[in-house]
């Protein structure tokens, strides 16, 4: 074939002619399409752009804001819709789209089932549940990132958590994250990093996109694989609105990717200004200790204890000698109540009691008496003497030995004598 005579065209021209024949397409003018919406997108101008997809294949579409004004309801990822509008080229990128003039609901996507499908038998299992939640490390030693090594989520987390956290090592291990393999490597990492003994927290998840872009954090051996985990697992899957199964299993789940990297490491800068502000307090305490001492050791150092060693000893003198004057006092009150009381029953006494008082008063007479008569004093004063040898009585010669002394009590004295000679002798 001679292309010498075939004329060429610009890109623009190629794409005005393909517009115009879809233009004169009776069938393409005005058509309807049922499809799963995806990737779907409003920009503050109104126009809203998404596509509609199905088993086979994908198609572009958009709806301008006058036609959008109309919808009686807000359009979303996963929504089966019927649109009806005109297939046509845009010429500035040569990629032909369908042009919404109208769309209507039809149904749940099949996506969006079989998500909630799984999300309920696996929280009827208990893989949602609170009490399975572990708490993420407060200052974690190494962090790893089950992620694509690739993408700009993982360059975000590994700036932010060196920024944040520089003292954590981070360790990446790489997966795939979108694809029908995704979710057994996910899985599969998740697994690996169980059997080391140094990883503190995993941080699994990506950057955003579509629902299917998403969906290997959807699938059941990705959630069952966090479940198991004996490491804390955030899931950062996604934008914002993004939620995933991942999501719900997770013992942390993340807005973001960036954010996650914020949960899992404290700031540095904060944790230093709260190491500053509790060393500050420290200080300021230890100060006032040293303080509350000095001023002690001052009261104790000027005490009457310390300065005269005497004063308590004459303290306790003191009080002895008020308790004594006080109890003597008290038994010399007590012993004059008694005697008047005597004093006054006397004159009360009945007349039988006085007699026996009388006749009892001249026998204790009659005693006393006879108890003087016997007093070794008044033997004494007969002429008589006693012998004592130290605190006893000589009774008998035969209790003293030649040239002990003896003390020889008289009348009016004593005789301090040594024996020369003994004469035992027996008197009638």
């Amino acid at each position: 074939m001679n292309i010498a005579n075939i004329p060429v065209y610009t890109v623009s021209q190629v794409n005005s002619y393909v517009k115009s024949l879809m233009d004169e397409d009776d069938l393409l003018t005005g058509l309807l399409v049922r499809g799963e919406i995806s990737n779907y997108k409003c920009y503050p101008s109104g126009h809203h752009y998404f596509s509609l997809k199905d088993e086979q294949g994908s198609l572009r579409c958009v709806m301008f804001r006058g036609e959008a004004s109309r919808l009686r309801f807000r359009p979303a990822n996963g929504m089966r819709v019927v649109a009806f509008g005109r297939v046509s080229v845009f010429p500035r990128d040569g990629q032909y789209q369908l042009y919404c003039n109208e769309l209507m609901q039809d149904g749940r996507g099949a996506l969006d089932e079989a998500f909630e499908r799984l999300r309920r038998r696996l929280e009827a299992e208990g893989l949602f549940s609170p009490e399975n939640k572990q708490p993420l490390p407060k200052y974690p030693k190494k962090i790893a990132l089950v992620t694509s090594p690739a993408g700009a989520a993982v360059r975000d987390m590994l700036r932010i958590l060196g920024v944040r956290w520089p003292l954590a090592e981070v360790l990446v291990v790489p997966v795939r994250v979108q694809g029908q393999e995704a979710a057994g490597e996910i899985s599969d990492a998740i697994h690996r990093v169980n059997n080391r003994a140094d990883i503190d927290l995993i941080i699994t998840g990506r950057g955003g996109g579509s629902k299917e872009d998403l969906w290997a954090f959807n699938e059941e051996v990705v959630a069952r694989a966090i479940y198991l985990s004996n490491i804390p697992v955030i899931s950062a899957v996604g934008h914002e609105p993004d939620v995933t199964i991942a999501d719900y299993v997770a013992d942390m789940r993340a807005a973001t990717p960036s954010n996650g990297a914020e949960l899992a490491a404290p700031d540095q800068n904060e944790e230093r200004t709260r190491l500053v502000h509790l060393s500050a307090r420290l200080a300021q305490a230890l100060q006032g200790r040293l303080a509350a001492g000095r001023r002690e050791l001052n009261r104790l150092k000027n005490s009457r204890a310390l300065t005269n060693i005497k004063a308590p000893i004459q303290d306790r003198r003191l009080l002895v000698d008020n308790l004594q004057r006080r109890m003597s006092l008290a038994l010399r009150s007590e012993t004059e109540r008694g005697r008047q009381a005597l004093n006054a029953q006397k004159g009360r006494l009945p007349l039988a009691l006085k007699t026996k008082l009388t006749r009892q008063r001249g026998q204790l007479g009659r005693l006393a008496a006879g108890l003087d008569a016997m007093s070794p004093l008044k033997v004494l004063g007969r002429g008589y003497a006693i012998a004592r040898k130290g605190e006893n009585v000589v009774s008998s010669v035969a209790q003293v030995r030649l040239g002990e002394r003896l003390d020889v009590l008289v009348s009016d004295g004593a005789l301090c004598c040594e024996v020369k000679e003994k004469e035992e002798r027996t008197w009638q």
